[in-house]
């Protein structure tokens, strides 16, 4: 990097984000994420997804960052060659999920559940699909659930429309955790307090790079809390395709992930 250009810290979100709805990654993205990492920036993933499932998409992308946030905040990886797929847990958040279990079954008796534990283990009750949760699970009843501390507890309902989902989720009045929700009924749930900013926050502290420097881009739920965050000084962008409260969270809107948003938006570092 010139010794005129500072570097900018980029967190991208991954599903809606930097990977279409098929799974591919477009030639374009690619070579902007190349392009800003061979210049000196500092491109990462924050994502919801797990540890596994994160991963191998850093090595499509063909980069290494120092940092990569899973779990919607509460798992963050560190670079450790000597640590297997070259990532060690840095930073662990967990929580007993067994009240907040109860309580959503209680209202959605047909949901299904899966807790992710500190090491990246997932439980499930019901097949979820895989880039949730990875391959390290294990299919087990409810009450299993119950007995292990959580980094995330992840809660889909297949046969409940969207609007009817967001009222029952409402009327949950879900307290003492972080939750946020996805495209479809689909709720993920974290430690109280921890989302994708607050890691990022941290990270960010880490790397010693001033807020001014900081670019978020996400298209979900639960990419406000980061969008505004990175918005305040530096840069929070939403995709075109993003719902209403994440449009309105971000400073900024770039195009839909189908029309290579991200690339554009990166071609302005």
């Amino acid at each position: 990097m010139s010794a005129t250009v500072s570097p900018w810290l980029v967190a991208l979100d991954i599903d809606g984000t930097t990977v279409h709805e098929d799974g591919s990654i477009s030639p374009a993205v690619l070579a902007e994420v190349q392009r800003l990492t061979r210049t000196g920036h500092e491109i990462m993933l924050a994502t919801g997804r797990s540890a596994a499932a994160t991963l191998p998409v850093l090595e499509r992308l063909d980069i290494t960052p120092r940092y990569v946030v899973c779990s919607n905040g509460a798992i963050t990886l560190r670079r450790d060659l000597t640590a297997p797929m070259g990532y060690r847990r840095e930073w662990v958040e967990t929580f007993d999920p067994s009240e907040v279990l109860l309580s959503i079954r209680s209202h959605l008796g047909d949901a299904r559940f899966a807790v992710e534990d500190e090491h990246g283990f997932y439980r499930y009750t019901e097949p979820f699909p895989d880039a949730t949760i990875g391959l390290d699970s294990e299919h087990v009843d409810f009450d299993e659930l119950l007995r292990h501390e959580a980094t995330r507890v992840v809660v889909i309902s297949p046969d409940h429309e969207m609007e009817d989902f967001l009222q029952v989720v409402e009327q949950m009045g879900l307290n003492r955790v972080s939750y946020s929700i996805g495209w479809t009924a689909w709720l993920d749930i974290a430690p109280d307090g921890v989302n994708k900013a607050t890691a990022m926050e941290r990270v960010r502290a880490e790397l010693d790079i001033p807020r001014a420097r900081v670019m978020a881009v996400g298209d979900g739920r639960n990419d406000i809390e980061m969008l505004e965050w990175a918005g305040l000084e530096g840069r929070g962008v939403a995709m075109g395709q993003s719902p209403r409260e994440v449009l309105e969270a971000a400073g900024e809107i770039t195009g839909a992930v189908l029309d290579d948003g991200l690339a554009t938006v990166l071609a302005s570092l």
